[in-house]
């Protein structure tokens, strides 16, 4: 993990409030530790909340969270050389309590890491005779040698984005790009500006207006994004939505694929070009011909992963 740069606990709404109470905060390499007390015999530390989490131990003047930043609902924020995860301690009080509600507002901080790209996904299912699947998605330089120094992209500039599958066997996995959306919010909301990027089973249609396209695969498991900056909520955040499948490689089809366009050529399968005709499907509707794979608990696994706040720039 990163090395320390510092650990703040920032108190927010109601300074007052919180004037008599004691918070000792300390930020590890993955999980933090926070220790509130309160000399007050009227407050009830159970109703202490650090984001979605309920403490870890208690007394009548004191709660205890020991939790992990992939938990509780931590927001990330990276920077060029910055990885800061934040939360709220709330304390939610019940009606006619003598002590109103408030807010803290707790911060972390760390160097990024060269080599750090963001995990997104957490162990928690098997599947395809794996133990654990562990997904990746981070943005990258321009050839693809180390984490992105920056989340700021000029219009018409190259978005690298990497995604990949860490494997707990030996069984080998492919590892594909089934949609792909960017958004003005962390979650996909009805209110949502949307601009697709991969739609269909994993056509780049972006490819189709741009160039962008798929890289040529360094390894099964790992696939490689270069995105053209597109003319999208300019100047302000943008999130990308993806669902990533970890596949079996020897069974391609017109739903597990990864096609992008040529000028000139057409739509080509980036993981076996003679085979293209599996994309043919990109300028209308890609549907399952096989009834396996319908069924994708049994050949792999899907994941929906989200990268970002970035920004495109004039």
């Amino acid at each position: 993990m990163a090395s320390l740069w510092y650990c703040v606990a920032v108190l927010g709404l109601v300074a007052g409030v919180s004037v008599n109470a004691d918070m000792k905060l300390d930020c590890k390499g993955g999980f933090v530790t926070l220790v509130w007390t309160d000399g007050r015999s009227q407050m009830d530390t159970s109703l202490l909340r650090l984001g979605s989490c309920f403490p870890t131990s208690l007394t009548d003047r004191e709660a205890v969270f020991t939790v992990d930043f992939n938990d509780c609902n931590f927001r990330r924020l990276v920077t060029g050389k910055r990885l800061i995860y934040s939360n709220d301690l709330t304390y939610i009080t019940p009606p006619n309590s003598v002590i109103p509600s408030y807010i803290d507002l707790i911060v972390c901080e760390y160097e990024r890491p060269r080599d750090w790209y963001p995990l997104v996904y957490e162990p928690v299912f098997s599947t395809y005779g794996l133990e654990e699947l562990v997904f990746h998605i981070g943005l990258m330089n321009a050839d693809f040698s180390g984490p992105a120094e920056s989340t700021r992209f000029p219009l018409g500039s190259i978005i690298a984005i990497m995604a990949s599958v860490e494997q707990q066997t030996h069984q080998p996995l492919l590892l594909l790009i089934d949609e792909c959306v960017a958004a003005t919010t962390p979650e996909l909301q009805p209110e949502s500006a949307l601009y697709p990027l991969i739609t269909n089973k994993g056509c780049l249609v972006d490819s189709k207006k741009s160039r962008s396209k798929f890289e040529p695969r360094q390894k099964t498991s790992e696939i490689r994004l270069s995105l053209q900056a597109f003319k999208f909520a300019v100047g302000g955040e943008v999130f990308i939505h993806c669902s990533l499948v970890a596949w079996d490689p020897n069974s391609l089809g017109n739903t597990k694929k990864a096609c992008h366009y040529i000028k000139d050529y057409g739509w080509e399968l980036i993981d076996d070009p003679t085979h293209s005709s599996l994309c043919d499907c990109c300028e209308s509707s890609c549907k399952a011909r096989k009834t396996r794979d319908l069924v994708a608990g049994k050949h792999g696994a899907v994941q929906n992963v989200v990268l970002g706040p970035l920004t495109i720039t004039d």
